[in-house]
């Protein structure tokens, strides 16, 4: 298991590659990508993302290992970034391995509801016509419900 919270860019090629990298003995690696998205009808600048240090990645760890415990999993991988991002940057990856890809889909969909709902980061966006922070959305709240 990896937790990586930081603030620069990442490669998502090279870091799925490094995953991927010599999982005999796993048949499924699956991955997903977060990006900051534009709005065109209220263009953003860009986005902020807060954090805790140190509770931050206690809260990414325990949910990772929970994902484990819950899956067949060979390994996980959390990155996320905080900081200020641009429309089109990467936020955050999620990478699992399993034998069987029921479980790896399955485990990083998991991830990513958590770190969507409950996951201690706090965004901001900066628009043309002002600040905002983001506000938790009901489709997520029953996105994470399903678990």
């Amino acid at each position: 298991m990896r937790i990586v919270v930081q603030e620069p860019p990442f490669d998502l090629g090279a870091e799925a590659a490094a995953f991927a990298t010599g999982r005999r003995d796993m048949g499924a690696i699956v991955t997903f990508s977060g990006v900051v998205r534009d709005d065109p009808a209220k263009p953003l600048r860009q986005m902020v993302i807060e954090h805790y240090p140190g509770m931050t990645e206690r809260a990414l760890h325990k949910i990772a290992a929970e994902a484990q415990a819950r899956w067949s999993l060979g390994d996980v991988l959390v990155i996320h970034r905080f900081g200020a991002m641009h429309p089109g940057e990467m936020i955050m990856m999620v990478a699992t391995a399993a034998k069987h890809r029921k479980d790896a889909f399955e485990a990083a969909e998991y991830l990513m509801d958590y770190l969507k709902s409950r996951a201690p980061f706090w965004k901001k966006e900066l628009a043309a016509d002002g600040e905002s922070w983001v506000a938790a959305r009901d489709e997520d709240e029953d996105a994470l419900s399903r678990w």
